[in-house]
């Protein structure tokens, strides 16, 4: 499993720099003047949902864009982008009954990992110290498109009974919380970034109000590429002494 993340991590990636290398050569510098970066960004992420029983870490990936709009002469800069595929949720649940004999039997002992998907889009403000240590802070507002509880047992050691059930109508179609998040740019802050962000859901994201209140929690590990980035744009766009 462990290997699996890893090959596919490094076919995010190399898709990523074929992407650039395309966008660079259609819109060059005007994605990246010194006053707006532009970049494709994803990593990993681990969420859970707070106040769901038995819920543990669920393990994912995330891929989206950024914008990073600097703000006059200054450190300060505001983030935004989308998170195009962000799934939340929470892993080995205890199984419910599927209201079918045959299969409550078959995934008697299993677990089930609950996966939500949406579509984030944080608004936050950075802040990039000299030594190309960044900060930032803010909301993020999320889109959910779909849902749905993964049943899995094993037999001899293996994974090999899934069962899929589309739960899209138990959840709220709008998340909302706040983040907060930090990280380092390369090659004299002019590289790949790479950063760490939390996320710390506010509303209840299930539409059952019978139920505690549940909440999305997410940590993210991310890098970020940024598309026909240039050097000598930062030069031209800093103010003459």
């Amino acid at each position: 499993m462990r290997k699996n993340f890893l090959i596919i991590g490094f076919l995010l990636f190399a898709n990523a720099a074929k992407t650039q290398v395309l966008i660079s050569i259609l819109l060059g510098d005007k994605l990246n003047t010194g006053k707006i970066e532009f970049g494709l960004e994803g990593g990993a992420n681990w969420s859970t949902i707070k106040n769901l029983d038995g819920a543990k870490n669920l393990t994912s990936f995330n891929l989206g864009f950024y914008f990073d709009f600097k703000l006059k002469d200054t450190s300060w800069m505001l983030n935004t982008g989308v998170i195009v595929k962000s799934t939340m949720g929470a892993d080995k649940l205890p199984v419910y009954s599927l209201g079918d004999p045959s299969l409550d039997n078959a995934f008697t002992g299993g677990k089930v990992a609950r996966k939500i998907s949406y579509f984030n889009v944080p608004i936050m403000m950075k802040y990039n110290f000299k030594n190309h240590i960044y900060l930032k802070a803010g909301t993020q507002l999320g889109l959910g498109y779909n849902a749905h509880d993964n049943f899995r047992n094993s037999i001899n050691d293996d994974d090999d009974l899934e069962h899929k059930v589309e739960i899209k109508n138990d959840f709220h179609p709008i998340d909302a919380g706040l983040a907060l998040g930090a990280g380092y740019r390369l090659i004299k802050g002019n590289g790949m970034n790479i950063g760490v962000q939390y996320y710390f859901g506010l509303l209840d994201i299930t539409t059952d109000d019978s139920s505690p209140n549940q909440y999305n929690r997410v940590f993210y590990l991310t890098a970020g590429i940024p598309i026909g980035k240039n050097p000598k744009n930062k030069k031209k766009d800093q103010p003459e002494q």
